[in-house]
């Protein structure tokens, strides 16, 4: 039996993969750091694979030596790069979203293990993020990353890479993690911001009271009651987060 390669649909893969590895390892959509290292290349290579044979992308040049592989690995994984980073500003913004909420209600000495990333992270973070990649799922995000990948392809050529990068379109995704962040725990920190000059108030009419050891149940309380209330109006900020992405990756993919 002759076992036959053909190796520019090879090099496709291997480069493809590169790009999707980036978008996929490096962003906190499917938690993937505590799966096994050998399942985590059998489904970058795999999805590579698919996409690569689903868009008749296979048409890349095949490097003349490991100098030219390398040179185009390296372009890869900047486009890769890129891209993760649309989708790691918008996970962020609900991370950084509830470090801003911990801190006001008094949780800023505490922190949580995040399954996703391995780290230590703010407590209110953590429950926002894990609500953010439930979210992603339910909006068909997963999907809508695929199609984004097959329409990177389809602009970015694989062994060419990014013509150039905008400067100015990265730093605006950038800025629209904190907007969001700060519009995703807004309702909270308003309520707490009131707690606060009422409490004010009491400390200046009433000095006898310790409001040290008043407040902080009470930061914990409204943080939370308020948090609870407006979930169900974050659901319209998640999908407008996730849209942002998507409207980075048609900017950047030039």
């Amino acid at each position: 039996m002759n076992i036959t390669t053909d190796v520019q649909w090879l090099t496709a893969v291997i480069l493809a993969s590169i790009r999707v590895g980036a978008v996929f390892l490096f962003t906190p959509i499917l938690a993937v750091t505590q799966a096994p290292i050998r399942f985590r290349i059998f489904f970058v290579l795999g999805l590579s694979a698919i996409l690569v044979s689903s868009l008749a992308v296979s048409s890349v040049k095949v490097p003349a030596n490991i100098s030219e592989l390398l040179y185009f690995a390296l372009q890869e994984l900047v486009t890769g790069g890129v891209m993760a980073f649309g989708l790691l500003t918008a996970f962020a913004a609900f991370l950084l979203g509830g470090r801003i909420l911990d801190f006001q209600m008094g949780f800023g000495v505490a922190s949580l293990i995040d399954p996703s990333t391995n780290t230590q992270s703010a407590m209110m973070g953590v429950v926002l993020n894990m609500i953010a990649v439930m979210a992603f799922f339910m909006v068909d995000g997963h999907h809508m990353v695929l199609r984004g990948l097959a329409y990177s392809f389809e602009k970015i050529p694989l062994g060419t890479g990014l013509s150039e990068i905008s400067v100015d379109v990265i730093v605006k995704q950038f800025g629209y993690m904190f907007v969001f962040a700060v519009m995703a725990v807004a309702p909270a920190l308003f309520a707490i911001l009131l707690l606060d000059v009422g409490l004010a108030v009491m400390a200046r009419t009433m000095p006898q009271v310790n409001i040290f050891f008043v407040s902080m149940p009470l930061k914990i309380f409204i943080g939370l009651l308020m948090t609870a209330i407006s979930m169900r109006y974050i659901w319209p900020l998640m999908a407008k987060v996730f849209k942002s992405v998507f409207v980075f990756w048609n900017e950047v993919l030039i």
